[in-house]
């Protein structure tokens, strides 16, 4: 069976030994350290680049999501799959950073920053991808979460809540709710290129 052929499916998931490479990494091997963490950090990079939107601040947070998973492997019971432990960790270090750095810019702003409030945003800005992805960022932090990983990254509802912490309802209004938000924030974008 082909990697390609599913898209939702990632190379980790399809070895069947991520059981036997979990419990060599639980006794400090380093192959399998190696090995699962190859197996993952695309995924995850991708998880904290489209949460927290800087390629600089992902690659940190990925690495800081594996020293943490593999300081606390011996913490995994199996009851979900390791991707979805992994993915667990790679959200919570990646919203806790997101509240970190809110913090610390609500105490200080740049210069340039302040200025650029004042001045008035063009009317229209013709790059849709722009636009979306200011919409994404001025989303509530559950809303953007969940939106990046369903809509994004193609997670489950089921996924989602497992990661998260909450249930796959909770999931779907938090989907159901960005969408909506996202449909404001463009609405004077849609009415520009109507025929």
């Amino acid at each position: 069976m082909e990697t390609e052929s599913l898209p939702h499916l990632e190379r980790a998931d399809l070895l069947p030994d991520q059981r036997a490479l979990v419990e060599r990494a639980r006794r400090g091997d380093p192959s399998a350290h190696r090995a699962l963490y190859e197996a993952h950090v695309d995924r995850i990079f991708r998880l904290t680049f489209r949460l927290i939107g800087r390629e600089d601040a992902a690659r940190e947070l990925t690495q800081d999501t594996f020293v943490r998973a593999f300081a606390s492997i011996s913490g995994f019971r199996g009851d979900a799959a390791f991707s979805t432990w992994l993915h667990t960790i790679a959200v919570s270090v990646t919203l806790n950073e997101i509240k970190r750095s809110k913090r610390q810019r609500t105490r200080e702003a740049p210069l340039e920053e302040a200025l650029m409030v004042t001045r008035s945003a063009p009317e229209s800005d013709p790059v849709m991808r722009e636009r979306l992805a200011a919409a994404v960022a001025d989303l509530p932090e559950g809303c953007r979460t969940v939106f990046m990983m369903h809509d994004a990254e193609g997670y489950t509802h089921e996924e989602i809540a497992t990661a998260l912490g909450v249930t796959p309802g909770t999931s779907k209004a938090q989907l159901f709710r960005a969408r909506g938000k996202l449909r404001i924030a463009l609405a004077d974008f849609a009415e520009e290129w109507k025929p």
